[in-house]
């Protein structure tokens, strides 16, 4: 399943997050933000549970912003365990 999620105080603009029905993450496509640095995040996060990223990724801020991509990311993620757990 294909979810896509609009960062907040960031420079990126959008987040697709590719997941399969086990919430592992298939695929992370970044549009915007600091293109090589968000390709390796997205490369090192493949494979892993969604949980498992949003406790790594969770509170990273970026410079003197409350947030960075990696919180965003992190964000995302936890709003689809939460989906999953309404279901």
């Amino acid at each position: 399943m294909i979810h896509t999620y609009k960062p907040k105080g960031t420079c990126s603009r959008l987040f697709e997050i590719e997941t399969d029905a086990d919430l592992t993450i298939l695929n992370i496509r970044i549009i915007g933000g600091c293109d090589g640095n968000l390709k390796g995040i997205s490369a090192l996060l493949k494979g892993m549970k969604c949980q498992d990223a949003v406790s790594r990724l969770a509170g990273i801020r970026c410079g003197f912003k409350t947030t960075s991509c990696p919180d965003q990311i992190s964000i995302a993620l936890q709003q689809i365990i939460d989906k999953k757990a309404e279901a």
